[in-house]
């Protein structure tokens, strides 16, 4: 297997304002690709500053972003896809919340917005691929299909947040960072070397739609407060809370229960329930998680046939853990080979082959090592 592209492409490289992006950018040049600058209006209201590395989209990212494609001697378009990504990120993660599930907006915004909505119209303009500052890998094989790997520095790997990629987005995907054995310090200073002013930008971090950080905050200004009971696993009743979805399964902190559990032991959400407002707490054990279902898979490639050996990803900075898995009815039936914790429904299960990354779906159940919870 080769890394892909091998010739020349009209490339339209999505500039975000920081230095990942203007870094791949500007390999992407270097490489001999024809390449246009394109930053992406998501927000409806952008603010001047962002605070610190949190938050993104703003008047400030969209200028770094520009004058970055000056420097490297390219194009630059700000294409305004706000309503888009509030309808197909913003509104789905409060939507999801609201349903007691925990969502990935990143893994949303990638399939949606970065290569669908962005991918879609450069197609349509004449552009052959869109490169982003994502760290991982695409390659060809003998046969010709394409394959998303990891990264080649596993410690940077993104894969995970791309693992809602299909075969067709992987052969229109370009990600000049991921093959490369470099420090981000080593990003950095190749940064500075090209004369970039972003070389010394802290990352954005958290959620980029929420520049504050607050997320219980966030979810409450848009579903508004609605006290429910905090229960232990026989259903006694320990405290209250201002919303369920303020929480999520495997928290520990600001739960707000008034006294110890009888061992003296922390306490973990188990188990939330929109229908009646119960956050449910208990043990750390009571965790456990040795299988589960999941739904809405995309496959990075051909989908599997019959049961199967793989390692599971379940979170962006998780690592990874066996797993047998099989499509039946539609839906993903993943099995541990050790219990795993804080496995929460409306998170990202991605499965991988090696450094292949096989697909991904939406886990919608699990099974419990302990029969306490459902």
């Amino acid at each position: 297997m080769t890394e892909t592209p091998q010739r020349p492409l009209r490339v339209l490289a999505a500039m975000s304002g920081g230095v990942d992006s203007a870094v791949a950018a500007a390999r992407a040049v270097e490489a001999g690709h024809d390449v246009t600058g394109v930053h992406l209006a998501l927000s409806a209201n952008p603010q001047s500053f962002r605070t610190g590395a949190r938050g993104c989209c703003t008047i400030e990212d969209s200028r770094d972003a520009r004058r970055a494609a000056d420097v490297i001697g390219i194009p630059f378009y700000v294409w305004d896809l706000a309503e888009r990504f509030r309808e197909d990120v913003v509104e789905d993660f409060i939507a999801e919340y609201e349903a007691g599930r925990t969502p990935n907006p990143c893994l949303r915004c990638n399939e949606k917005i970065k290569f669908a909505a962005l991918l879609d119209k450069a197609l349509a303009l004449g552009f052959d691929a869109v490169c982003t500052g994502h760290y991982a890998t695409v390659v060809v094989t003998e046969d010709g299909r394409r394959e998303l790997h990891r990264a080649s520095d596993a410690a940077k790997d993104q894969s995970y947040v791309l693992g809602v990629l299909d075969e067709r987005q992987l052969a229109h995907a370009v990600f000049p960072l991921g093959d490369t054995l470099t420090t981000k310090d080593e990003i950095r200073a190749e940064a500075e070397r090209r004369g970039l002013a972003v070389a010394r930008k802290p990352d954005s971090h958290d959620i980029c739609f929420i520049a504050d950080g607050d997320t219980q905050g966030f979810l409450a200004s848009r579903l508004g407060t609605a006290e429910g009971d905090i229960v232990d696993e026989s259903g006694t009743r320990l405290g209250t809370h201002e919303g369920a979805y303020g929480f999520t399964i495997g928290q520990r902190k600001g739960l707000r229960i008034g006294h110890p559990a009888p061992d003296g032991k922390p306490r973990y959400v188990l188990d939330i329930s929109p229908v009646n407002n119960t956050v449910t707490v208990g043990p750390a054990e009571a965790l456990d998680v040795t299988g589960l279902t999941a739904i809405k898979p995309r496959w990075c490639g051909a989908e599997p046939q019959g049961p199967g050996a793989y390692t599971a990803q379940l979170r962006a900075h998780g690592g990874e853990t066996s797993v047998t898995a099989v499509m039946v009815d539609g839906e993903l039936r993943v099995t541990f080979a050790e219990a795993v914790r804080g496995v929460a429904p409306g998170q990202a299960i991605v499965l991988y082959d090696g450094t292949r990354v096989v697909g991904s779906a939406t886990i919608s159940a699990t099974q419990r090592a302990t029969a306490s919870v459902a």
